[in-house]
Protein backbone atom coordinates (compact mmCIF):
# COMPACT_ATOMS: atom_id res chain seq x y z
CA UNK A 1 0.00 0.00 0.00
CA UNK A 2 1.08 3.61 -0.55
CA UNK A 3 0.85 6.68 1.67
CA UNK A 4 -0.52 8.92 -1.06
CA UNK A 5 -3.40 8.81 -3.56
CA UNK A 6 -3.11 6.08 -6.15
CA UNK A 7 -2.17 7.69 -9.46
CA UNK A 8 -2.84 6.75 -13.07
CA UNK A 9 -0.78 8.43 -15.81
CA UNK A 10 -1.80 8.06 -19.46
CA UNK A 11 0.73 9.14 -22.10
CA UNK A 12 -0.94 9.97 -25.42
CA UNK A 13 0.16 11.45 -28.71
CA UNK A 14 -2.61 13.87 -29.74
CA UNK A 15 -5.68 15.65 -28.41
CA UNK A 16 -8.59 13.14 -28.65
CA UNK A 17 -6.37 10.05 -28.20
CA UNK A 18 -7.09 10.15 -24.48
CA UNK A 19 -10.77 9.57 -25.18
CA UNK A 20 -10.57 6.75 -27.71
CA UNK A 21 -8.53 4.14 -25.89
CA UNK A 22 -8.54 5.27 -22.28
CA UNK A 23 -11.53 7.57 -21.76
CA UNK A 24 -13.33 4.85 -19.85
CA UNK A 25 -10.52 4.02 -17.43
CA UNK A 26 -9.71 7.68 -16.85
CA UNK A 27 -13.33 8.39 -15.93
CA UNK A 28 -13.77 5.21 -13.90
CA UNK A 29 -10.67 5.60 -11.80
CA UNK A 30 -11.27 9.31 -11.24
CA UNK A 31 -14.69 8.36 -9.86
CA UNK A 32 -12.99 5.84 -7.56
CA UNK A 33 -10.72 8.51 -6.10
CA UNK A 34 -7.60 7.74 -8.13
CA UNK A 35 -5.58 10.79 -9.17
CA UNK A 36 -5.50 10.91 -12.99
CA UNK A 37 -2.79 12.53 -15.06
CA UNK A 38 -2.90 12.95 -18.84
CA UNK A 39 0.28 13.69 -20.77
CA UNK A 40 -0.38 14.82 -24.36
CA UNK A 41 2.78 14.86 -26.44
CA UNK A 42 1.80 16.88 -29.54
CA UNK A 43 -0.31 19.89 -30.39
CA UNK A 44 -2.54 18.09 -32.90
CA UNK A 45 -1.76 20.65 -35.59
CA UNK A 46 -2.11 18.06 -38.37
CA UNK A 47 -5.76 17.54 -37.55
CA UNK A 48 -8.70 18.90 -39.53
CA UNK A 49 -9.25 22.64 -39.56
CA UNK A 50 -12.59 24.49 -39.53
CA UNK A 51 -14.99 23.07 -42.07
CA UNK A 52 -12.97 19.87 -42.28
CA UNK A 53 -10.09 21.41 -44.23
CA UNK A 54 -7.23 18.91 -44.37
CA UNK A 55 -3.51 19.47 -43.76
CA UNK A 56 -1.88 20.82 -46.90
CA UNK A 57 -5.12 22.21 -48.29
CA UNK A 58 -5.68 25.96 -48.70
CA UNK A 59 -6.85 27.50 -45.47
CA UNK A 60 -5.32 24.90 -43.16
CA UNK A 61 -3.42 26.75 -40.44
CA UNK A 62 -1.61 24.29 -38.12
CA UNK A 63 -1.17 26.90 -35.38
CA UNK A 64 -4.87 27.76 -35.39
CA UNK A 65 -5.79 24.06 -35.44
CA UNK A 66 -3.49 23.42 -32.49
CA UNK A 67 -5.09 26.25 -30.49
CA UNK A 68 -8.58 24.95 -31.26
CA UNK A 69 -7.63 21.40 -30.33
CA UNK A 70 -6.13 22.53 -27.04
CA UNK A 71 -9.47 24.04 -26.07
CA UNK A 72 -11.20 20.81 -27.05
CA UNK A 73 -8.68 18.78 -25.05
CA UNK A 74 -9.30 20.88 -21.96
CA UNK A 75 -13.05 20.33 -22.38
CA UNK A 76 -12.50 16.57 -22.73
CA UNK A 77 -10.45 16.55 -19.53
CA UNK A 78 -13.32 18.22 -17.69
CA UNK A 79 -15.75 15.59 -18.95
CA UNK A 80 -13.46 12.76 -17.81
CA UNK A 81 -12.63 14.47 -14.48
CA UNK A 82 -8.91 14.32 -15.25
CA UNK A 83 -6.99 15.94 -12.41
CA UNK A 84 -3.87 17.08 -14.25
CA UNK A 85 -3.18 17.79 -17.93
CA UNK A 86 0.47 18.06 -18.99
CA UNK A 87 1.33 19.24 -22.51
CA UNK A 88 4.74 18.44 -23.97
CA UNK A 89 3.92 20.71 -26.93
CA UNK A 90 5.72 18.95 -29.76
CA UNK A 91 4.48 19.54 -33.29
CA UNK A 92 2.12 16.93 -34.68
CA UNK A 93 4.07 14.70 -37.10
CA UNK A 94 1.11 13.66 -39.22
CA UNK A 95 0.79 10.17 -40.68
CA UNK A 96 3.80 8.05 -41.56
CA UNK A 97 5.50 9.37 -44.69
CA UNK A 98 4.05 12.90 -44.53
CA UNK A 99 6.37 15.85 -44.95
CA UNK A 100 5.34 16.87 -41.43
CA UNK A 101 7.42 13.96 -40.13
CA UNK A 102 10.55 16.00 -40.86
CA UNK A 103 9.27 19.45 -39.92
CA UNK A 104 11.14 21.40 -37.24
CA UNK A 105 9.86 20.51 -33.80
CA UNK A 106 7.95 17.44 -34.98
CA UNK A 107 7.61 14.80 -32.28
CA UNK A 108 8.70 12.00 -34.61
CA UNK A 109 12.01 13.73 -35.29
CA UNK A 110 12.71 14.59 -31.66
CA UNK A 111 15.50 12.54 -30.08
CA UNK A 112 13.98 9.94 -27.78
CA UNK A 113 16.41 10.99 -25.04
CA UNK A 114 15.02 14.55 -25.08
CA UNK A 115 11.38 13.53 -24.85
CA UNK A 116 12.19 10.88 -22.25
CA UNK A 117 14.01 13.39 -20.05
CA UNK A 118 10.99 15.70 -20.05
CA UNK A 119 8.58 12.87 -19.32
CA UNK A 120 10.88 11.59 -16.58
CA UNK A 121 10.44 14.90 -14.78
CA UNK A 122 6.68 14.32 -14.75
CA UNK A 123 7.12 10.75 -13.56
CA UNK A 124 9.24 11.95 -10.66
CA UNK A 125 6.68 14.62 -9.82
CA UNK A 126 3.53 12.48 -9.95
CA UNK A 127 5.02 9.06 -9.04
CA UNK A 128 2.28 7.13 -10.86
CA UNK A 129 1.30 3.65 -9.74
CA UNK A 130 0.02 2.79 -13.21
CA UNK A 131 1.28 4.10 -16.57
CA UNK A 132 -0.61 3.54 -19.81
CA UNK A 133 0.63 4.23 -23.35
CA UNK A 134 0.70 2.56 -26.78
CA UNK A 135 2.52 -0.57 -27.89
CA UNK A 136 5.75 -0.47 -29.89
CA UNK A 137 3.84 -0.10 -33.17
CA UNK A 138 1.67 2.70 -31.84
CA UNK A 139 -1.36 0.40 -32.22
CA UNK A 140 -1.59 1.05 -35.97
CA UNK A 141 1.77 2.49 -37.00
CA UNK A 142 1.25 6.20 -36.34
CA UNK A 143 4.66 7.83 -35.87
CA UNK A 144 3.61 9.96 -32.90
CA UNK A 145 2.09 6.94 -31.16
CA UNK A 146 5.29 4.98 -31.70
CA UNK A 147 7.31 7.87 -30.33
CA UNK A 148 5.05 8.11 -27.27
CA UNK A 149 5.80 4.47 -26.53
CA UNK A 150 9.52 5.04 -26.96
CA UNK A 151 9.79 8.05 -24.68
CA UNK A 152 7.57 6.43 -22.05
CA UNK A 153 9.63 3.28 -21.78
CA UNK A 154 12.88 5.28 -21.86
CA UNK A 155 11.62 7.68 -19.18
CA UNK A 156 10.76 4.78 -16.90
CA UNK A 157 14.31 3.50 -17.29
CA UNK A 158 15.67 6.96 -16.42
CA UNK A 159 13.68 7.19 -13.22
CA UNK A 160 14.01 3.60 -12.09
CA UNK A 161 10.36 3.71 -11.04
CA UNK A 162 8.38 0.47 -11.12
CA UNK A 163 4.73 1.26 -11.77
CA UNK A 164 2.49 -1.25 -13.46
CA UNK A 165 2.83 -0.49 -17.18
CA UNK A 166 0.17 -1.18 -19.78
CA UNK A 167 -0.07 -0.83 -23.52
CA UNK A 168 -3.48 -0.15 -25.06
CA UNK A 169 -4.83 -2.70 -27.48
CA UNK A 170 -8.06 -4.13 -28.87
CA UNK A 171 -9.27 -7.72 -29.13
CA UNK A 172 -9.46 -9.02 -32.68
CA UNK A 173 -13.03 -10.14 -32.02
CA UNK A 174 -13.99 -6.54 -31.24
CA UNK A 175 -12.26 -5.23 -34.36
CA UNK A 176 -14.33 -7.61 -36.45
CA UNK A 177 -17.50 -6.39 -34.77
CA UNK A 178 -16.37 -2.79 -35.21
CA UNK A 179 -16.01 -3.35 -38.97
CA UNK A 180 -19.54 -4.73 -39.12
CA UNK A 181 -20.96 -1.76 -37.25
CA UNK A 182 -19.09 0.70 -39.50
CA UNK A 183 -20.84 -0.76 -42.52
CA UNK A 184 -24.16 -0.89 -40.72
CA UNK A 185 -24.08 2.83 -40.00
CA UNK A 186 -22.45 3.71 -43.30
CA UNK A 187 -24.98 1.76 -45.35
CA UNK A 188 -22.21 0.02 -47.30
CA UNK A 189 -21.36 -3.58 -48.03
CA UNK A 190 -18.37 -5.17 -46.23
CA UNK A 191 -15.08 -4.93 -48.11
CA UNK A 192 -12.94 -8.11 -47.83
CA UNK A 193 -9.71 -6.12 -48.06
CA UNK A 194 -10.85 -3.75 -45.33
CA UNK A 195 -11.92 -6.68 -43.15
CA UNK A 196 -8.51 -8.28 -43.62
CA UNK A 197 -6.77 -5.04 -42.60
CA UNK A 198 -8.93 -4.72 -39.47
CA UNK A 199 -8.15 -8.33 -38.60
CA UNK A 200 -4.47 -7.37 -38.26
CA UNK A 201 -5.13 -4.59 -35.73
CA UNK A 202 -5.03 -5.41 -32.04
CA UNK A 203 -4.35 -8.85 -30.58
CA UNK A 204 -5.98 -12.26 -30.41
CA UNK A 205 -8.34 -12.24 -27.44
CA UNK A 206 -6.26 -14.77 -25.51
CA UNK A 207 -3.19 -12.50 -25.58
CA UNK A 208 -4.94 -9.62 -23.84
CA UNK A 209 -4.09 -9.55 -20.15
CA UNK A 210 -6.47 -6.91 -18.82
CA UNK A 211 -10.15 -6.29 -19.51
CA UNK A 212 -11.59 -3.29 -17.66
CA UNK A 213 -15.36 -2.80 -17.58
CA UNK A 214 -16.04 0.91 -18.08
CA UNK A 215 -19.67 0.59 -19.16
CA UNK A 216 -20.85 2.83 -16.33
CA UNK A 217 -18.70 5.62 -17.75
CA UNK A 218 -19.39 5.07 -21.45
CA UNK A 219 -21.51 8.23 -21.54
CA UNK A 220 -18.56 10.28 -20.31
CA UNK A 221 -16.30 8.64 -22.87
CA UNK A 222 -18.79 9.47 -25.63
CA UNK A 223 -19.01 13.08 -24.44
CA UNK A 224 -15.23 13.38 -24.26
CA UNK A 225 -14.99 12.27 -27.88
CA UNK A 226 -17.76 14.72 -28.78
CA UNK A 227 -15.73 17.50 -27.15
CA UNK A 228 -13.25 17.06 -30.01
CA UNK A 229 -15.86 18.37 -32.44
CA UNK A 230 -13.36 19.68 -34.98
CA UNK A 231 -12.27 16.10 -35.66
CA UNK A 232 -15.79 14.73 -35.81
CA UNK A 233 -15.39 13.55 -39.41
CA UNK A 234 -12.69 11.16 -38.20
CA UNK A 235 -14.48 9.96 -35.06
CA UNK A 236 -16.82 7.29 -36.40
CA UNK A 237 -18.05 6.31 -32.93
CA UNK A 238 -20.09 9.50 -32.60
CA UNK A 239 -22.42 8.38 -35.37
CA UNK A 240 -23.87 5.48 -33.41
CA UNK A 241 -25.34 7.29 -30.39
CA UNK A 242 -24.64 6.66 -26.73
CA UNK A 243 -26.53 3.39 -26.30
CA UNK A 244 -24.84 1.54 -29.15
CA UNK A 245 -21.55 3.20 -28.22
CA UNK A 246 -21.77 1.74 -24.71
CA UNK A 247 -22.46 -1.71 -26.13
CA UNK A 248 -19.44 -1.59 -28.42
CA UNK A 249 -17.02 0.47 -26.32
CA UNK A 250 -17.89 -0.47 -22.73
CA UNK A 251 -14.73 -2.49 -22.09
CA UNK A 252 -11.18 -1.20 -22.49
CA UNK A 253 -8.38 -3.68 -23.02
CA UNK A 254 -4.66 -3.66 -22.33
CA UNK A 255 -1.51 -5.73 -22.26
CA UNK A 256 0.37 -5.61 -18.98
CA UNK A 257 4.06 -5.30 -19.81
CA UNK A 258 5.57 -4.47 -16.40
CA UNK A 259 4.42 -5.49 -12.95
CA UNK A 260 5.87 -5.98 -9.49
CA UNK A 261 2.60 -6.80 -7.71
CA UNK A 262 2.22 -10.39 -8.84
CA UNK A 263 -1.49 -9.83 -9.50
CA UNK A 264 -2.80 -12.88 -11.36
CA UNK A 265 -3.74 -12.68 -15.04
CA UNK A 266 -6.08 -12.11 -16.69
CA UNK A 267 -7.17 -9.16 -14.58
CA UNK A 268 -10.09 -6.74 -14.67
CA UNK A 269 -8.48 -3.81 -12.83
CA UNK A 270 -5.39 -1.76 -13.71
CA UNK A 271 -4.83 -1.36 -9.97
CA UNK A 272 -5.06 -5.08 -9.12
CA UNK A 273 -2.43 -5.81 -6.48
CA UNK A 274 -2.18 -2.15 -5.47
CA UNK A 275 -5.28 -1.83 -3.28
Amino acid sequence: MVDRPLTLMAVHAHPDDEATGTGGVLARYAAEGVRTVLVTCTDGGCGDGPGGVKPGEPGHDPAAVAAMRRRELEASCQVLSIDHLELLGYADSGMMGWAANEAPGAFWGTPVEEGAARLAELLRHYRPDVVVTYDENGFYGHPDHIQANRITMAALELTGQTPKVYWTTAPRSAMQRFGEVMHEFGGTEPDPAEAAALAEIGLPDEEITTWVDTTAHAGQKFDSLAAHASQGENIFFLKMGKERFAELMGVETFVRVRDTTGAPLPEDDLFAGLR
